[in-house]
């Protein structure tokens, strides 16, 4: 026989058998208490309450049933009718051990209850009614915690021993194993089948925050890419000044000594070259495609047309601009008008008709930057019900990159708050947000 050709038959059935054997005795990995994952209090106590409500019931009625009914003796009876009981406790945590321990139990019952003679007339056999109630608890336990080959091998192993009686003797067999064995299916099928839907929810909730936090860090990523290539208009814009300044120092200064001129030719070439590998970095950046900016870059000269469309867009808003702001560094002046672009445009999407106002000071250290909105003044649906959640991911990265500070939040009104402090000298660099790569 070739390796390719499938086993035959028989041995194909034996092996299933196998398989089959290996999963009674191979309880799941988890020992978790079932509904142990439940977010009420009561939920993940239920199956305890239960189990020891059922466990207590069918102790007692189990003993009076087989003494009063089946004239077994006291002795037997109490025995049987903790080791059918008492491990509906252990289900709560390991099922399949709790089954094995059940299941050898009702089989011993069934043939001692064989062996009482004149006992079984008109009486359930194998199965009394209390190891079927029990039996069914069991199985819910178990389909809420094995997987399904297991589920499968208990099933089957329950019409076994049901099939195994009723060819012991047809005479005092009244069709309960079958009875047994249907309802045993439906409650495996049923619980399975919850159990399985919980952990496909489970499954879609961890997969939906896995894709929000890479939605995040890809937000932050761009973010970090539109701020490198804005800032590499206003560094090439100094970069350029230092390289005519050095190229043009020994024309414009007279008597220079040549290591002056040599010192102001190093500087120059530095200069150019540091321009050329921004350059290279800034067109690795823009690689996806996107148009370089040809505009110069905004700042805070600008913030009032950002207001006067912002008005014309339907919201009142108004801006209070410190007339001397003192020299604002260029990388402060771009943050700063596209922490006011962002804010005012959060606004018009999710607030349209908020008064809004505008507020930007500065002291000696410290440029303010302060937008404030009040609550919606009618009920308006917003513009977009869901944004891309750049807006203050960029606020934060822009600060951030200035060294400054960013305080945003709702206030006790229904409206919103953005308040930005950025300062005016260089920041010295953070080594704890240094990226160590």
């Amino acid at each position: 026989m070739s390796p390719e050709e499938p086993p035959p038959p028989p041995r194909a059935a034996l092996r299933s058998l196998r398989s089959l054997g290996g999963a009674l005795t191979t309880p799941a990995a988890s020992t978790e208490p079932l509904l142990a994952g439940a977010s009420k209090r009561w939920q993940r106590h239920a199956p305890y309450v239960v189990a020891f409500g059922f466990a207590v019931a069918l102790l007692s009625s189990t003993v009076t049933v087989l003494v009063q009914d089946y004239r077994l003796e006291g002795g037997w009876a109490g025995a049987l009718a903790t080791a059918q009981a008492a491990p509906l406790l252990l289900a709560v945590t390991r099922p399949l051990q709790a089954w094995q321990i059940i299941f050898v139990a009702d089989i011993a019952g069934g043939v001692l209850l064989l062996t009482s003679a004149g006992n079984l007339d008109g009486r359930s056999w194998p199965w009394p009614p209390t190891v079927v109630v029990g039996y069914l608890l069991l199985m819910a336990c178990l389909g809420l915690r094995e997987p399904r080959r297991t589920l499968l091998a208990v099933w089957l192993a329950t019409g076994a021993a049901g099939l195994v009686f009723e060819l012991i003797s047809q005479e005092h067999s009244d069709g309960v194993h079958l009875l047994l064995f249907v309802l045993s299916g439906v409650v495996l099928l049923v619980t399975a089948a919850l159990r399985e839907r919980g952990d496909a929810q489970r499954r879609l909730v961890e997969q939906e925050t896995i894709s929000e936090v890479e939605r995040a860090q890809r937000t932050l990523l761009e973010e970090r890419a539109r701020i490198a290539r804005e800032l590499h208009d206003v560094v090439a814009h100094h970069m350029s000044v230092i390289t005519v300044q050095a190229d043009s120092a020994p024309y414009r200064i007279e008597g220079l000594p040549d290591a002056a001129r040599e010192e102001f030719s190093t500087i120059a070439a530095g200069a150019r070259e540091s321009l050329t590998e921004m350059r290279r970095l800034l067109a690795v950046l823009r690689s996806d495609g996107s148009a370089g900016e040809r505009a110069p870059q905004p700042g805070l000269g600008r913030v009032q047309q950002l207001v006067e469309a912002t008005v014309r867009a339907g919201v009142p808003a108004e801006l209070s601009l410190a007339a001397d702001l003192g020299a604002v560094p260029p990388s402060v002046d771009l943050s700063a008008y596209r922490i006011v672009q962002e804010a005012l445009s959060n606004v018009v999407r999710h607030a349209p008709d908020a008064p809004t106002r505008v507020s930007v000071t500065s002291d000696a250290d410290w440029l303010t930057v302060l937008i404030v909105n009040g609550p919606a003044t009618a009920r308006t649906s917003p513009l977009e019900s869901s944004g891309t959640g750049h807006g203050l991911v960029g606020m934060r990265e822009r600060v951030r990159l200035t060294g400054g500070t960013l305080d945003t939040g709702p206030l006790p009104d229904g409206g919103f708050r953005v308040a930005a402090r950025l300062p005016l000298a260089p920041a010295a660099p953070d080594p704890t947000t240094e990226d160590p790569s």
